[in-house]
C-alpha cells in the first residue's frame, strides 16, 4: 500500500484533499460538520461515521505522503 501511495504524484493528494475532503464548501466543508459533530459527542449514525470516514481519508493519504515524502528526501541528503 505505501508503494502505491509512493508511486503517485503529489499533486494527485492535494487535489484530492481539497476537493473529495471538503465538499460541499457551504455552509461549511463537510469534514469540519463531522469533526464537530465527534468532539460534542453527537456522531451516533453510521451514516455519520462512514460520511466522515469517507471525507477525512483524502487528508490521511496526504500525511502519508507528505511523510513519505520527508523521509525520502532525508535519505538523499544524508
Amino acid at each position: 500500500m505505501l508503494k502505491l501511495i509512493d508511486a503517485l504524484p503529489l499533486p494527485h493528494f492535494i487535489v484530492l484533499s481539497l476537493f473529495l475532503g471538503l465538499a460541499p464548501f457551504f455552509p461549511e466543508p463537510h469534514l469540519v460538520e463531522k469533526v464537530r459533530m465527534l468532539m460534542s459527542g453527537e456522531l451516533v449514525k453510521p451514516l455519520d461515521m462512514f460520511d466522515l470516514l469517507l471525507h477525512s481519508t483524502p487528508w490521511i493519504l496526504l500525511v502519508l505522503k507528505l511523510t513519505l515524502v520527508v523521509k525520502k528526501t532525508k535519505r538523499a541528503t544524508a
